[in-house]
């Protein structure tokens, strides 16, 4: 089976208990939960079966071990995960307004996420591994853009294989040398997986069905477009599926289109059919939500199997 690669933040998740405005007084909060995009996704992508590896940094810290030793558990090579012996473990307070939109208050940038970089270790598992997903997100610091496009260059000179997920807002276009990352990534992208209207912040077309074909044309083997508690899309110049959504109670949506994206890389890696792949990644999705903590809503293949199942009795 092929090793998948992804490199990127881990944070701890602090949520506050009851929704509001923000963190100008003192609030009930739980946590601290495992977190990070490319650490979601690559927990949900081991617990599919399938081989893969994480590039990141934390702190010496109790915030570090607990996403080290999640991850580990889940079978995940945390080979490459530094332990920075001076700076802090990444963390993301969390609170939800009334109207469904969320309130952060971030610590990444200047966290031990800042020092993720081409170590000895991260050049090993690099070499080691036929695909390569990104996080657009994580591209952010040079350390990371540095990482990044080099297991770019190695994987594709390999013959590999690679997945992009923008995970990105507009706002965040403004960042130094990410916009020319994004346009690199995709240029060597297979598999890409934006969600709703991400997609057009990669093309000058002005409709998503547009933006879609013109990025196929570029080279781009197939797209996801990812619809939230709609469903799912899937393009690739022949075919063009869209699969709804399971219809489930959500109880936190963060990490839901990680493991979402995760599970459907799985299944394309494994050669499943675009529409039964979608259908087990919305499955993933549909699990994710009902869990409170962004990482504690990741799925094995026989919980997903089981609820799968349970669709089709229902």
């Amino acid at each position: 089976m092929t090793k998948v690669v992804t490199i990127g933040e881990i944070v701890v998740e602090i949520m506050a208990v009851a929704p509001g405005n923000g963190f100008r007084e003192a609030i009930e909060l739980v946590g601290p939960y495992p977190s990070g995009a490319p650490a979601i996704f690559i927990d949900q992508i081991a617990k599919q079966g399938q081989p893969c590896a994480m590039v990141s940094c934390v702190g010496n810290d109790d915030f570090g071990w607990l996403n080290i030793e999640r991850l580990r558990q889940d079978g995940v090579d945390v080979s490459a995960i530094r332990v920075h012996e001076d700076a802090v473990t990444g963390s993301a307070f969390v609170r939800y307004r009334t109207d469904g939109q969320r309130d952060f208050v971030f610590n990444i940038k200047h966290s031990a996420n800042g020092h993720i970089g081409l170590t000895d270790e991260a050049r090993a598992v690099i070499a080691s591994a036929g695909h390569l997903h990104v996080m657009g997100s994580s591209l952010v610091s040079p350390g990371i853009i540095e990482a990044v496009l080099f297991a770019l260059e190695q994987v594709k000179a390999r013959g590999g294989s690679v997945s992009f997920d923008p995970n990105i807002r507009k706002e965040m276009l403004d960042f130094a040398g990410l916009r020319a990352a994004l346009d690199t990534v995709l240029a060597q992208t297979d598999l890409f997986m934006p969600s709703g209207a991400e997609v057009l912040l990669f093309s000058q077309e002005t409709s998503e069905d547009a933006a879609a074909k013109d990025i196929l044309a570029r080279g781009v083997r197939a797209i996801v477009l990812k619809q939230g508690a709609a469903g799912a899309r899937y393009l690739d110049g022949e075919q063009d599926l869209f699969v709804p959504a399971f219809v489930v109670e959500e109880i936190d949506p963060t990490g839901a289109g990680d493991a979402f994206g995760a599970t459907f890389l799985a299944g394309w890696l494994a050669g499943l059919d675009a529409e039964t792949n979608l259908r087990r990644a919305n499955g993933a999705g549909a699990l994710a939500v009902g869990r409170k903590g962004p990482m504690e809503g990741t799925s094995t293949r026989a919980e997903l199997d089981a609820f799968l199942a349970q669709q089709v009795s229902a």
